[in-house]
């Protein structure tokens, strides 16, 4: 399944960071850190994600390098909000040769995390489906 529609709003980009996902009780504590990390550390660059459900928290965070155990792939958007099947049509061929994802959307866009071990599998499968990198992604087919 080809990307919708060839836009470089949909082009991708393999973040040069490792990234961490932890979960947590949803009756746990979001911990210190991470809520120093997003509500008073001035840091305009990083992703950090926290959300909590009836069932767990879930955050993900960058990591030192090489420490986490996942890499990110992000659409470059933004994208309008209308625009439908991306997620689907990103993950698909990446389920057809058995990757994992943990998939993180913002307003503009969607962060797709894949494990550090499979991202050079992750970009060529994505490659031969017809998604376009952009110029500087830290990994290019």
């Amino acid at each position: 399944m080809s990307p919708p529609i060839n836009h470089p709003c949909l082009h991708l980009d393999v973040l040069e960071q490792t990234f961490s996902i932890k979960k947590y009780a949803s009756t746990d504590k979001i911990p210190s850190d991470a809520l120093y990390e997003l509500c008073v550390s001035k840091a305009t660059s990083g992703i950090i994600s926290i959300t909590r459900t009836a069932e767990e928290i879930s955050i993900v965070c960058e990591t030192e390098r090489d420490a986490g155990e996942w890499r990110c792939i992000k659409i470059a958007g933004p994208m309008e909000f209308e625009l439908t099947g991306v997620i689907c049509a990103f993950t698909t061929p990446l389920k057809d040769i058995g990757i994992p994802v943990f998939a993180i959307s913002t307003w503009n866009t969607d962060y797709v995390l894949v494990p550090k071990g499979r991202v050079v599998d992750a970009v060529c499968a994505l490659s031969a489906d017809g998604w376009l990198f952009v110029e500087g992604s830290s990994i290019r087919p």
